[in-house]
């Protein structure tokens, strides 16, 4: 049997797919390959749970010529969106899609009705797999690592220990999803353990601003590693502060205790961190409950639309640090 899954973008959403790949994969024995944008075939280029991965790029009906010739017995289209619809319709090939549940998010947006079900949304991915008698394993995440992209953390300071200290993920796709810097300051001068700052070359400035400001121990590494480096800090880390971004699904995967900061976006849309049903449930969410215009978007904005940014500057530092020192 040869089964190809679709879902494109991005970090997060691709890592939540790891637990219906590992079910296909050891339920059916089947031949696993896996369709997503080019930028992002790294996070799966280790999972041994998958035979090929293909990378879209910007011809997307060469892409599906391509895929025809491997003659799929099915899809999971689990990105559900007008490239996977041509995609599945090119390749002619019976297709399983989960539930996207857009009306009900548009409902809680706009209107802050919540017809969402109390379901994460790998439990509706795996529900789109069920009709092959899939089920799922209980698992949680996975994320695999080449060696190549293996960090010895002693090299980047001398006094850092595995499991001894903190990343703080600063950046997030959209602003709205950010703490401002000065929040982030606060929090990184009470906490008395190495902080490495981990986000994108868009963060970079931004990280060096925080490290400057808020100690000898906090050190910037915005911009200098790929996706499967910074990962792998994550992998060494203690605590993994974030906001509602890829790597912290990244960070659950490793089963790390995780201090979730949410501003625009709510864990309700059913993309909080999912643990294994062995592991204790080690994420802690900080937000800003009962603000009237929260959730504004179920992705975010550049700025505030309201112009007032209260789902993250009410964010409390001191709950932030209680929640920190709980966990310690």
């Amino acid at each position: 049997m040869k089964i190809l899954i679709i879902r494109f973008s991005s970090i997060g959403d691709i890592v939540l797919t790891t637990p219906v790949i590992r079910c296909l994969k050891q339920q059916l024995d089947a031949e696993i390959h896996f369709a997503t944008k080019k930028q992002y075939t790294s996070l799966l280029s280790s999972n041994p749970y998958i035979d090929r991965i293909y990378g879209l790029g910007n011809k997307l009906e060469s892409f599906a010529n391509e895929l025809k010739k491997n003659k799929y017995d099915y899809i999971i289209d689990l990105h559900k969106n007008l490239r996977s619809w041509y995609l599945c319709a090119k390749l002619r090939t019976k297709t399983f899609r989960f539930y996207k549940l857009n009306a009900q998010k548009w409902l809680l947006t706009k209107f802050k009705i919540n017809f969402l079900p109390q379901k994460h949304i790998v439990d509706r991915y795996l529900e789109a797999v069920a009709p092959l008698d899939v089920k799922n394993d209980g698992q949680g995440l996975d994320f695999f690592i080449d060696p190549q992209n293996r960090i010895n953390i002693k090299q980047l300071h001398t006094g850092l220990l595995p499991n001894q200290f903190v990343c703080f993920v600063i950046g997030a796709a959209h602003k709205t999803k950010q703490l401002p810097s000065s929040k982030i300051i606060s929090v990184c001068k009470e906490i008395k353990r190495p902080i490495l700052l981990i986000g994108g070359p868009n963060d970079s400035k931004k990280g060096q601003k925080i490290k400057g400001l808020a100690g000898t121990h906090v050190i910037n590494l915005c911009g200098l590693f790929n996706i499967q480096q910074s990962a792998d800090i994550i992998r060494q880390a203690r605590t993994i502060i974030t906001h509602d971004t890829g790597m912290m699904h990244i960070a659950a995967a490793f089963n790390k205790e995780i201090i979730s900061v949410w501003g625009n976006t709510v864990p309700e849309f059913g993309m909080y961190p999912y643990y294994s049903n062995t592991a204790i449930n080690k994420n802690t969410t900080i937000q800003v409950k009962d603000l009237s215009c929260r959730p504004c978007s179920k992705i975010g904005y550049n700025e505030c639309p309201k112009k007032h940014f209260k789902c993250m500057k009410l964010i409390r530092e001191d709950e932030i640090l209680q929640e920190f020192e709980s966990w310690q």
